[in-house]
């Protein structure tokens, strides 16, 4: 059988309708009023929200260093947000792909393939978070010797860009397969 490249997270525009399911039963809009939001699915979607916001604050960095901000200020900020979110998103996926996955396959076997497509995602997140880190430190040591700051950070702000598109996707998907499942059975379902 010849994969579907539609499946490959820069490729992906959404879960396929096989993998959505249970969000039919538990739409996104009803997720923080059922009664088994609370805890870990409410844990797991502020998780994401960091990730999100973490983005947010690096564009917005990278964009004032761009209109002409003092560089010192991306200096600063580059590597404390940028820091946090790959550290935070590799202890993230690791308990993911080690715990919650493979318990969660079990528990759904009807759509274990989502898992295995979200351990997938995590594979091909890495060469991003590679070049995010790469072009993050390039950009950062051009700054500090003195080169011309838009240009230092050019390559940088290009791999942030790729990298907030795939994670997005990858987020999104996630949640819209594991949270419903999660409601549906219970916190108690992964421990």
């Amino acid at each position: 059988m010849t994969p579907d490249p539609t499946l490959n997270l820069p490729d992906r525009e959404t879960l396929p309708d096989a993998l959505r399911i249970l969000l039919a039963d538990y739409p996104r809009d009803t997720w923080e009023a059922h009664p088994h939001f609370a805890g870990l699915v409410e844990f797991w979607l502020d998780r994401h929200l960091m990730f999100r916001k973490l983005l947010g604050l690096l564009n917005t960095e990278t964009q004032s260093l761009l209109d002409g901000a003092d560089p010192a200020r991306f200096g600063t900020a580059l590597p404390r947000y940028g820091g946090m979110l790959l550290q935070q998103l590799h202890g993230h996926h690791q308990i993911e792909d080690q715990h919650y996955f493979p318990i969660l396959q079990q528990k759904a076997p009807g759509i274990a393939r989502g898992f295995e497509l979200m351990e997938a995602d995590h594979v091909q997140l890495d060469p991003a978070l590679a070049a995010f880190a790469d072009t993050a430190n390039a950009a950062l040591s051009k700054i500090a010797e003195g080169g011309n700051a838009k240009d230092s950070v050019a390559p940088f702000a290009a791999s942030l860009e790729s990298l907030g598109k795939l994670l997005d996707r990858h987020l999104t998907d996630e949640e819209e397969l594991v949270v419903p499942v999660v409601l549906k059975l219970g916190p108690d379902t992964i421990g």
